[in-house]
């Protein structure tokens, strides 16, 4: 039943329409929760590869004063104009590679793209909403992000990192600190001379609505750090920030630059270009916010893939940095839309031998090295966890996880405690298809869960909304946009006790709602 939605158009409420609210939303919940996703799949006779390829639908669910309205729009980007206006795709995307014209000289084609190494990619940005001063993106990994308004969501218009920072492409994951400034990171790969991952920061007041000057213009570069490998630079999507340090893991799941350079000379797709190297080991590189200055010591572990990192922070002298982690890269390979359409005994059965389910792991850094410890030592003083750090004879530390969960993915919290010590993460729970059909609360230090589930009901990523003057890190409630494939049952926003995961009310919307992938929740003072 699951395979009748996968990968059909969903469809846009571009005017509000109110929720019918069971159950009571608080009072003090007043705001919007933005959320992307994929939408859009065929466009006349084309259709996309790839469940990511999907061009993007920007949803809102705004609280106010106990009420609930919905609206969606699809992200009005030029990817999205040039393929409406063909009635066919013909823009790439990560999964679907659209071919050049062939009567065009092939020759001339190749020697552009060697020329300018990296494409120029899609601004079809269907990962997240990010926020950079007091302005609002849809963001992906390229360095095109689309400026929306965050009340009607229509495009305020369309920005490129590289008029501002050389980069190539950035995380979708910023992170944002306690004054309100955005630290992200990227990656400049060729025509920006030696190639580097960028550390980057945008002051909080960097927005200039008046002068309609963007935020982006104030951006400032914390840090680079050089690639490993020069042809082959590490894929992220997401990275880690404590209080003093921005912990960057260098995994080798890697972007192979020559066969992205030529893929359409290839005839092969962007994603064909990353590849996991399950023999080589993975970096973690550790920079101080404030000097841009890595620290010296290297860290390193066993090969691994990672998409999400949960949260970090500084406990007694070292750094604590929590991730879900996999053992290679073939969830990606699971979202094409021909696996996906599978019936789900078929779907589990291609895909359980190569199922690597995600785990929550904890690394734990010393900032205090000394180079005459003995080889086979752990550094790690902390009590509370089975993590090491092992001094190697060459000076390096070898870095073991505390496996804190299994089967755990889209991992959110209470912002205020990012970068700080925290107890509680909430998450989507993965089992046998890609598409969590439970979400669930983890606390960290007893190891245990609960969780919140309902037949033929898809929850998307949690999100933690804190209660006014809350002290306990779990005081508040969470918010879920719900899919149903029951047709009796209209999908709904679901509002849970934080605490308990009871649930407080639902608002169930009379419009078709498409399942998404991360959101941004926008307090209302925040939105005027």
């Amino acid at each position: 039943m699951f395979q009748s939605i996968i990968g059909k158009n969903g469809t846009e409420s571009p005017e509000p329409v109110k929720a019918e609210v069971t159950g009571c939303v608080p009072e003090w919940l007043q705001g919007t929760l933005l959320r992307n996703g994929p939408g859009l799949f065929k466009v006349g006779d084309t259709e996309y590869n790839h469940w990511f390829d999907g061009m993007a639908l920007i949803h809102s669910f705004t609280f106010k004063d106990g009420g609930v309205y919905y609206r969606s729009k699809f992200l009005r980007s030029d990817t999205f104009k040039k393929n409406i206006q063909a009635n066919k795709i013909v823009v790439s995307e990560f999964g679907t590679m659209i071919y050049p014209d062939p009567c065009k000289n092939i020759f001339s084609k190749a020697f552009s793209y060697l020329l300018t190494a990296i494409p120029d990619f899609t601004d079809n940005n269907l990962i997240n909403i990010i926020r950079y001063g007091e302005d609002y993106y849809a963001s992906s990994e390229v360095n095109y992000i689309n400026q929306i308004d965050p009340m009607t969501l229509d495009v305020i218009g369309k920005m490129n990192y590289r008029n501002h920072i050389a980069l190539n492409m950035a995380t979708a994951h910023p992170h944002y600190d306690d004054e309100g400034n955005t630290y992200n990171m990227g990656t400049a790969i060729m025509r920006f001379g030696m190639p580097n991952y960028v550390i980057f920061k945008v002051p909080v007041n960097a927005s200039d609505k008046e002068h309609k000057k963007p935020a982006l213009r104030k951006v400032k570069q914390v840090c680079n750090i050089p690639f490993r490998s020069t042809l082959f630079p590490s894929y992220f999507h997401s990275f880690g920030m404590t209080e003093n340090y921005i912990i960057f893991v260098e995994q080798p799941f890697k972007l192979d630059i020559l066969r992205l350079a030529t893929a359409k000379f290839r005839s092969i797709n962007w994603a064909s270009c990353l590849k996991y190297d399950k023999e080589d080991i993975t970096l973690i590189h550790l920079v101080d916010k404030k000097t841009g200055k890595a620290v010296s010591t290297k860290f390193y572990t066993d090969a691994l893939v990672v998409f999400h990192h949960i949260n970090a922070y500084e406990d007694d002298g070292h750094v604590v940095f929590d991730m879900i982690t996999y053992k290679d890269s073939n969830l990606y390979e699971m979202f094409y839309l021909a696996n996906l359409r599978k019936e789900t005994h078929e779907f589990i059965e291609s895909n359980k031998v190569n199922f690597s389910p995600p785990i929550c792991q904890r690394f734990v850094l010393p900032l205090t090295v000394d180079k005459d410890t003995p080889k086979g030592t752990n550094l790690v003083r902390l009590k509370d966890t089975t993590a090491k750090a092992v001094m190697q004879r060459d000076g390096s530390l070898y870095c073991l996880p505390d496996t804190i969960f299994e089967g755990w993915e889209l991992p959110g919290m209470n912002y205020k405690f990012n970068g700080k010590k925290y107890r509680y993460f909430y998450g989507s729970r993965v089992e046998w298809t890609p598409h969590p059909n439970k979400i669930g609360k983890v606390d960290i230090v007893t190891r245990k869960y609960i969780e919140w589930t309902e037949e033929d009901c898809y929850p998307s990523e949690p999100v933690f909304v804190a209660s006014p003057g809350a002290v306990e890190e779990d005081d508040g409630v969470i918010l879920s946009s719900v899919v149903s494939l029951n047709p009796k049952k209209s999908p709904f926003m679901l509002v849970l006790n934080a605490k308990t995961f009871e649930e407080i009310a639902r608002a169930s919307i009379d419009a078709r709602i498409h399942m998404d992938l991360h959101g941004h929740f926008i307090p209302t003072q925040s939105t005027n």
